[in-house]
C-alpha cells in the first residue's frame, strides 16, 4: 500500500519509541494544551452568548422598543396618536402607559418602586409580562379596583402574597388642615411576577392605568404610548421614520439610549475574552515549536541517513511539519469535543456543585442573571477549531525548515 514516505515517517515519530519517551511526553502534554485552550473557549464563548441571550431576552422584553410621548412628558391624545401609527408596517403593537416613582410600605417594611400603569389586555402585546405571573392574574388590574402586581423579590422583601393590602406613598402631597401631607393609598395585591432579572423583580409594580394616572395626578393623560417594532435592533431607524409622520410636538426615544452600551459592553467583553484565551492555543502551539526543535535534535543523525539516501529537503521539512500538525489536529478535535459537550452541560453542573457545596456562584442581589446560560454557536466552533489548527501548522514552521537545513556530513562526522 503506497504511503507517502513524509507522511509515514512523521506519523512514526509521534509514538513513543525506546529513548524518546521524554519528548513523546512532551507532544502528549502540547496535545493536551491545545485542546484545554480550546474547550475553555468554546465554553466561554458560549455562556457569554447564553448571557447576552438572555438579558436581550428579559430586558427587551420588558423595555419597550421605544416610546413616544408628549412635550411635558405626558399624552392626553394617545388614541389618535396610535390611530396614526397604526398604519405603519413596521410597528407591531402599541400601548399607552403610566410611569412614576413611589414608596410601599407594609408595617415597618418600606421600599422604593418604580411603578408602571398599564393596560392589561394592551401592554401584552408589547412586552412579556403576561408570560411571567407566577401568582394571581394580569386581567385583575381592573379599572377601580387599585389592585398591584409585584415583582417576586420585591414582594418577598415587603413580606406580602396575593390577598394582602399594601400601602403606596406618592410623591405627590395633598394638603390638610393639619398640614402638607404625601399621598397614600392601600392597595390590594392581585398578582405576583418573576422575569428574572432583579433589578424587575425587586424594583417593579404594575397596576392599572387609570388607577395608577389618578395616583400620579394626571386622570386623564398618560405619561406615554409604548412602540414595538418587528425588529428591535433597527428601533431607531425606524422610530427616526415613524416620527416623520407625527406632529413636531412629540418626542420620542428607542431603547438603545438606556441599554445600548450595556449591550456594546457585552460584545467588547466577548472580544476581549476570545484574545486572551485564544493565548492558551498560542502558549500550546509555543509547546509545539518546543517539540519538534527537540525532536529535530534527537533525529539528526535520521535526518542525515534519509538524506543521504536521497530524501530532498522540502520532504524532511515535510515529516515534522505532520508530527507538529497531527499533534494539533488531535489536540484541536479533543478541545471541539470536550468544550461543545462542556457548553451544552454547563448550566446543569453549574446548578449541581451549588447544590453540593450549598454555595451559590452568582447571587441573583448581585448579578443580572443567577443562573448561567450557554447557547452555543456553531460559528464561533469554527472559528476558534481554525484559528488553533492554523497555529498549530504555523509552529510547525520553523522546527521542520531547521531540520531540511542538516548537512549530512555535520550530523554524521562523528557517529
Amino acid at each position: 500500500m503506497f504511503r507517502p514516505l513524509s507522511l509515514y515517517i512523521g506519523m512514526r515519530y509521534t509514538r513513543a519509541k525506546r529513548r524518546n519517551h521524554f519528548i513523546s511526553f512532551i507532544s502528549l502534554t502540547s496535545m493536551l494544551g491545545v485542546a484545554l485552550g480550546v474547550a475553555a473557549l468554546i465554553t466561554v464563548l458560549s455562556v457569554m452568548n447564553g448571557f447576552e441571550k438572555e438579558l436581550k431576552d428579559r430586558i427587551l422584553g420588558m423595555t419597550s422598543h421605544a416610546f413616544i410621548t408628549g412635550e411635558d412628558g405626558t399624552l392626553k391624545d394617545w388614541p389618535d396618536l396610535q390611530d396614526l401609527i397604526r398604519h405603519d408596517p413596521d410597528v407591531v403593537a402599541s400601548a399607552p402607559f403610566v410611569e412614576g416613582q413611589a414608596m410601599l410600605s407594609q408595617g415597618s417594611r418600606v421600599r422604593g418602586t418604580l411603578v408602571r400603569g398599564i393596560d392589561a389586555e394592551l401592554e401584552q402585546s408589547v412586552s412579556t409580562i403576561g408570560d411571567k405571573i407566577i401568582q394571581g392574574k394580569l386581567a385583575d388590574l381592573t379599572d377601580g379596583s387599585f389592585g398591584i402586581v409585584l415583582g417576586k423579590d420585591l414582594a418577598t422583601a415587603m413580606g406580602v402574597t396575593t390577598g394582602d393590602k399594601i400601602t403606596m406613598i406618592t410623591p405627590h402631597v395633598s394638603p390638610t388642615p393639619a398640614g402638607v401631607i404625601p399621598r397614600l393609598k392601600r392597595l390590594t395585591v392581585v398578582g405576583i411576577f418573576e422575569i428574572g432579572m432583579y433589578e424587575y423583580d425587586s424594583g417593579l409594580a404594575v397596576m392599572n392605568i387609570n388607577d395608577a394616572a389618578k395616583l400620579f395626578k394626571i386622570p386623564g393623560r398618560v405619561t406615554g404610548l409604548r412602540l414595538k417594532f418587528d425588529d428591535v435592533f433597527k428601533a431607531p431607524q425606524l422610530l427616526r421614520k415613524l416620527m416623520q409622520d407625527v406632529p413636531v410636538n412629540y418626542r420620542a426615544a428607542d431603547w438603545t439610549f438606556q441599554h445600548a452600551n450595556f449591550f456594546r459592553a457585552l460584545k467588547t467583553e466577548k472580544t476581549v475574552m476570545f484574545v486572551i484565551l485564544m493565548l492558551i492555543v498560542a502558549v500550546a502551539a509555543f509547546n509545539i515549536v518546543s517539540t519538534l526543535v527537540m525532536m529535530v535534535t534527537d533525529k539528526q543523525s535520521d535526518i542525515a541517513i534519509l538524506r543521504t539516501l536521497g530524501m530532498n529537503p522540502g520532504s524532511v521539512m515535510g515529516i515534522f511539519m505532520v508530527q507538529g500538525t497531527l499533534i494539533g489536529l488531535i489536540g484541536t478535535a479533543m478541545g471541539v469535543v470536550g468544550g461543545v459537550l462542556l457548553a451544552w452541560n454547563i448550566e446543569s453542573l453549574i446548578a449541581s456543585l451549588e447544590k453540593l457545596i450549598g454555595y451559590q456562584f452568582m447571587p441573583a442581589d448581585v448579578y443580572y442573571i443567577s443562573s448561567l446560560p450557554s447557547q452555543l454557536e456553531w460559528s464561533d466552533v469554527s472559528v476558534i477549531a481554525i484559528t488553533a489548527f492554523v497555529l498549530s501548522i504555523l509552529s510547525t514552521l520553523y522546527p521542520s525548515w531547521r531540520a531540511s537545513q542538516i548537512k549530512p556530513a555535520e550530523a554524521l562526522r562523528y557517529d
